[in-house]
């Protein structure tokens, strides 16, 4: 799989320990995900590929409105830039945003 090693990259500084200046979203998701609030990024990625695919360059995990929410930049096949929201619970597609020209 020609993505396999951006992505592995990515899984790599995510399973680092969180740096003393970052702000603890790191393990708010490992949290999470233990308690089964969230899927797993793996997860995520799966479903996101099947409509958005591309290169994750961006991952972001927040709380909107009480809802755990997965904001994804991807640089597609063509060169641009897609965002996605996705829920984290459920895995639903909440909003895709793509770059225009």
């Amino acid at each position: 799989m020609k993505h396999a090693l951006p992505l592995l990259g990515l899984v790599l500084a995510l399973a680092l320990p969180a740096r003393a200046d970052d702000d603890g979203d790191h393990d708010r998701a490992r949290d999470a995900l233990a308690a089964g609030e969230i899927l797993s990024l793996g997860a995520i990625l799966d479903e996101v590929a099947k409509i958005a695919p591309g290169v994750p360059i961006e991952i972001e995990l927040e709380r909107d409105d009480g809802l755990w929410v997965y904001s994804l930049e991807i640089r597609d096949p063509n060169g641009r830039l897609v965002e996605v929201e996705v829920d984290a619970t459920t895995g639903a597609i909440l909003e895709i945003e793509e770059e225009d020209d």
